[in-house]
């Protein structure tokens, strides 16, 4: 079958960049000396998963408990849930999948700790814990210093705890090649405060895991760090390649789409919306439109309801028709994914395969 053969709307991942990419991102580390414990929340397929442990990573990183469901019974392991969890349901699968598996949790409060001791220590399992601390991007973390201390040393008095370092997330590193430089140094400084309170306070740190897409290239620049979390290099969007993070050549996935209506004058209408591509605006670069079409750079996407997307072709030199196919990159390949039951797999414009998106929709 040929790629404009498919049903559309169909999302398409081509091989032969993905490839590309998960080795550039593996050789990356490599050579920065750091672990690559991939964010799985981007492709949500336990045989993207495989493919990124095969080239060694050093383990793998999901948001919610059931991605890590999804990803122990492909018979993967060595999973770090980089969200602080709370709840008695969550905790207990959490506390189970601990019994048989490595599982990391990343939490900043006394309160989360303390329940997800009940739950471990209920079961006789034992979880890793790093606490998250704030080097910038004011979401989830404590301070990087004393308090950071005080929380490990509990969560080491923690029946079915145990400390295994600390996490932080790199979301503020953003922008041109030079503000992402800029933001990364920031960080590293944020990095060294919380190292040296937990050197000054003689507590071994055995993991710091920080990191993301946009500051991979940057991690050798933070001191300290043993591993990062990247997501979306494997697929790459809009966002990434608007910062210069990447080329648009390594974004692999495309939703595939037909035109299906021409009739207002300056609008060519395509069967993807918001509920195909996601409503995630792009805040990179131009930081307007809803996806780039491939075939006609010079249509803007600039509008999606639900199940219609409106390219504005008043500026275009393409003719659009009923019926033709195009192809789009996402603004954010993340939530795009999550749209989605499967990836259908491309090399040399002909469909190989199938991806079932096996941890889609998995928000608990």
């Amino acid at each position: 079958m040929q790629i404009q053969e498919l049903s559309t709307p169909a999302l398409t991942v081509d091989l032969d960049t993905l490839e590309r990419n998960l080795e550039a991102m593996a050789a990356l580390c490599r050579t920065q000396g750091v672990g690559l414990r991939p964010h799985t929340k981007t492709h949500k397929t336990p045989e993207l998963a495989r493919l990124q442990m095969e080239r060694g990573a050093v383990g793998l990183t999901v948001a919610k408990v059931g991605e890590a469901e999804v990803m122990t019974l492909a018979g993967l392991d060595k999973i770090l849930v980089a969200y602080p969890i709370y709840g008695a349901e969550k905790l207990k699968r959490l506390a189970a999948l601990a019994r048989r598996l490595e599982i990391l949790v990343s939490l900043d409060a006394e309160a989360t700790a303390v329940e997800l001791s009940s739950a471990a220590a209920s079961q006789s399992a034992t979880i890793g814990v790093l606490v998250e601390f704030d080097s910038g991007f004011h979401r989830c973390g404590i301070a990087p210093g004393p308090e950071a201390v005080r929380l490990a040393k509990k969560i080491q008095k923690l029946p079915g705890l145990a400390f295994r370092g600390l996490m932080t997330y790199f979301g503020q590193v953003w922008g041109t090649s030079d503000q992402r430089r800029l933001e990364a140094d920031q960080a590293a400084q944020e990095v060294a405060k919380a190292l040296d309170a937990f050197e000054e306070a003689r507590l071994p740190v055995e993991i710091v895991s920080g990191g993301s897409t946009p500051s991979a290239e940057f991690a050798g620049r933070v001191k300290g760090l043993t591993e990062i979390r990247p997501g979306t290099y494997v697929y790459n969007d809009l966002n990434t390649y608007y910062q210069g993070a990447c080329r648009l050549e390594d974004c692999a996935t495309r939703v595939v789409t037909t035109v299906v209506s021409t009739a207002v004058p300056g609008h060519a209408i395509i069967d993807a919306g918001s509920k195909t591509l996601s409503s995630d605006p792009l805040r990179a670069g131009p930081s307007s439109g809803c996806g780039l079409v491939v075939e006609a750079p010079d249509a803007p996407l600039i509008k999606l309801n639900e199940e219609h997307g409106y390219l504005d072709i008043t500026q275009s030199t393409h003719k659009f028709h009923v019926g033709e196919v195009l192809t789009v990159i996402p603004n954010h390949v993340c939530t795009c994914v999550n749209m989605h039951d499967e990836a259908f797999l491309v090399r040399g414009g002909e469909v190989v395969g199938c991806w079932r998106v096996a941890a889609r929709g998995k928000i608990r």
